[in-house]
């Protein structure tokens, strides 16, 4: 066991050999990841709700990847700062906060400490991604419910928005409401399995059902005819969006909703970032119920390719994949990804299991009576 209470790994061909701490059983990179990161001035975070897991990659001062993880039961969407990190989980929103000063170390080695200070219980709503406005007001996606939402200080969650097609709120699921992009501190685009208004209706419409609304013109469905649309996100003026039941990033024309595929990714995509020119996207194995019977079967069988668990880095000028993280053994699935700017080396600890008894690390102290 290393120093973070993780199982080191060996690692993958290519890749750095990871010291103490560096790895988890099961997980591998691209032997450049390190120094990717170190160029960008970036680490990452992603979440695994099939395993409920956060993990937080950076890399050391000797040129070492570092991962480090921690249980968050079903961690879903995520929403990053470079000192806060937000976390949806099976019933709360969660608020990290980085405890340390600058030049400080938890553990000697790493320069963030995201410390749970609050988790707001919207209760079982199915929250996929999640936003913050600049006025710190929280957006979610709340799945169950075929809405936008926001927190309540009295009940589970106050609706702010739903799809014209949805007659009523009500616990369905009709039509898989999942991603959420923003523009300019507000909510811009949702993507949707469907237009569905029964009762999990959009599980029929898995195929060729999925679109992408546009807010603020009216609602209007800008584009249609995906397979289980996620994650869209508006960058540099352009809009992206992951066809995750094709298993492509696209590039949406914002102006007709013409789709334009960019890179094919071996893997359901859920989860979209971007550091620079390239697209970070997390990937999962296909599950059998809900994401099998899907166009990324056949593209996988025309491929003669395995389908991924992990992370892949895209050049968003080539489509090429230049750098990579991969999950194998008992994680399969993945959710969201977010970019920690500024941060080399994070870890987190956990809300509930008292695990920041075992970090070590020096606070500044303030005097009780200063002079």
């Amino acid at each position: 066991m290393s120093d973070d209470g993780l199982p080191s790994a060996a690692p993958d061909r290519g890749a750095p050999e990871p010291g103490p701490g560096d790895g988890t059983a099961g997980i591998t990179c691209s032997a450049g990841l390190a120094g990717w990161l170190a160029r960008h001035r970036v680490s990452l975070a992603f979440s695994s709700y099939q395993s409920g897991q956060l993990f937080l990659v950076g890399h050391h001062e000797n040129g070492q990847v570092s991962f480090h993880q921690h249980g968050f039961g079903r961690a879903m969407g995520l929403w990053a700062t470079p000192e806060r990190l937000y976390m949806a989980t099976s019933a709360q929103i969660w608020r990290l906060e980085n405890v340390l000063a600058p030049g400080q170390r938890a553990n000697g080695r790493f320069d963030r400490l995201f410390v749970p200070r609050n988790a707001q219980t919207v209760g079982e709503t199915d929250i996929h991604e999640i936003a913050v406005e600049p006025s710190g007001r929280i957006l979610f996606v709340n799945t169950l419910h075929s809405c936008l939402a926001t927190v309540s200080t009295v009940h589970g969650f106050r609706p702010v928005w739903k799809p014209p097609f949805i007659s009523r709120l009500a616990a369905e699921d009709r039509c898989h409401l999942n991603g959420l992009a923003m523009e300019d501190g507000r909510a811009r685009y949702v993507t949707a399995a469907c237009r569905s208004d029964v009762i999990g209706g959009w599980r029929d419409r898995r195929v060729g059902g999925g679109l992408v609304i546009d807010l603020a013109a009216g609602d209007r469905i800008l584009a249609e005819g995906l397979s289980m649309p996620h994650s869209p996100r508006v960058r540099g003026g352009e809009l992206y969006v992951l066809d995750s039941g094709r298993g492509q990033l696209c590039r949406v024309d914002r102006r007709t909703g013409a789709v334009e595929p960019i890179a094919f990714l071996p893997g359901f995509l859920r989860g979209l970032a971007f550091v620079g020119n390239h697209a970070v996207i997390t990937l999962s194995l296909p599950r059998e119920a809900s994401f099998r019977g899907l166009p990324l079967d056949e593209a996988l069988r025309t491929r003669d390719a395995e389908p991924w668990c992990g992370v892949q880095v895209i050049d968003l000028a080539s489509g090429d994949v230049v750098q990579w993280i991969r999950l194998r053994g008992p994680i399969r699935e993945l959710f969201d990804v977010a970019v920690l700017p500024g941060a080399a080396a994070p870890m987190s600890v956990g809300g509930t299991d008292g695990a920041g008894a075992h970090v070590n690390w020096e606070p500044d102290y303030a005097p009780l009576h200063p002079a």
